[in-house]
């Protein structure tokens, strides 16, 4: 990358969160089942919902997801909740009740977040003691 911008971590962020959600659950190492498996006829399969096709993501989003992780560790723990639960698709409604703060404010945070993590991978420094408005100026967020 060039030069980040907030939309392109935003993008990224979503990205990630929809790698996590598409990764296999965790088997527990050492329990399996002797027995055989079932198979079903076509009169058992009949009425039933369809299984859901899983789509597993490539090394190279993984190698993507597991770097973007990382990002959200400079970030205070709200605004890092927020970014991640917006990368995630949660309602701005969801949100604010969650963290405890009104819609413009959440919306706030949310963008310095994205503008704190900008910054830290364009390696510009700035003063933590800015407001978030200087901040969300700085980085071209606004």
């Amino acid at each position: 990358m060039d030069k980040w911008t907030p939309s392109l971590v935003e993008a990224r962020l979503a990205e990630a969160a929809l790698v996590l959600k598409r990764l296999p659950e965790p088997r527990r190492q050492g329990y399996f089942s002797t027995w055989p498996e079932i198979v079903h006829s076509f009169a058992d399969k009949v009425g039933q919902e369809p299984k859901p096709m899983r789509v597993l993501p490539s090394p190279q989003a993984i190698s993507r997801m597991e770097e973007t992780l990382t990002w959200t560790a400079c970030l205070d723990p709200v605004d890092g909740k927020i970014v991640w639960m917006r990368a995630h698709g949660e309602r701005w409604k969801t949100i604010c009740w969650t963290v405890g703060l009104q819609r413009s404010a959440a919306h706030q945070h949310w963008l310095y977040g994205l503008c704190v993590i900008s910054l830290r991978l364009n390696r510009r420094r700035f003063n933590r003691s800015l407001s978030k408005r200087k901040v969300i100026e700085l980085a071209g967020g606004a």
